[in-house]
């Protein structure tokens, strides 16, 4: 069984996620951590459990989501695993970043590369990867089947989406992201985005005033 742990990060208040199993193995989702207070609350959690990371995922590769790449990667020499479309990003991330006043130097590069052909692994654990483009390139949602829920970055909220006016956002590739990826999960799973409070896709088919279907 996965456990989901979750951390808002920096300025953006980004979800950082830490999951594990029974294995004591662990991946951290989004490291989105901006300070040494921030960092030592990770390192923290993961050393009272003893638990052992083994990879660094993005759901994409937004300045907000990657700020804590560099520590996580170092820290625990392990590899960061993300979407090739999420290249670019991290190739312009020192220019993107000073547009929101934010440092970053030498942004750590990927190492492995993921897509839909194969599920992302640790310990006895399996999340199914869903590509889920329009808020951003190469954002990447993280499914599990068995324990029922997903992690959707900034795809989709709690009664909203992620945004589509910066670089390679687009509406209507979000809409069909989040319609045929994510709204053909079961209703009951427990979606965990990039930003804010958890929801369930059944509510959010519902109720979200950008994307809802209806009953």
């Amino acid at each position: 069984m996965i456990t989901v742990k979750r951390f808002p990060y920096n300025l953006f208040q980004v979800n950082t996620f830490v999951l594990h199993d029974e294995t004591k193995e662990c991946i951290i989702i989004d490291a989105g951590m901006d300070d040494p207070m921030e960092e030592n609350e990770l390192l923290n959690y993961i050393e009272s459990l003893d638990l052992k990371p083994v990879l660094l995922v993005l759901t994409h590769a937004h300045i907000d989501h990657i700020l804590g790449n560099n520590y996580t990667a170092e820290k625990y020499n392990i590899s960061l695993a993300a979407h090739p479309d999420c290249v670019p990003f991290i190739s312009r991330a020192p220019v993107y970043a000073q547009t929101f006043g934010v440092n970053i130097e030498n942004p750590k590069e990927i190492d492995q590369f993921l897509d839909e052909a194969r599920d992302l692994k640790f310990g006895n654990s399996k999340l199914k990867i869903l590509h889920t483009p329009g808020h951003a390139d190469g954002s990447l949602c993280f499914y599990s089947e068995e324990d029922k829920f997903v992690i959707t970055g900034d795809v989709l909220f709690n009664q909203s989406i992620g945004r589509t006016d910066l670089p390679t956002g687009d509406y209507d590739v979000l809409q069909s992201s989040i319609w045929e990826k994510l709204f053909t999960l079961p209703d009951e799973t427990v979606a965990y985005p990039g930003h804010g409070p958890e929801t369930t896709i059944g509510f959010e088919k519902i109720n979200n005033p950008f994307v809802a279907i209806g009953r």
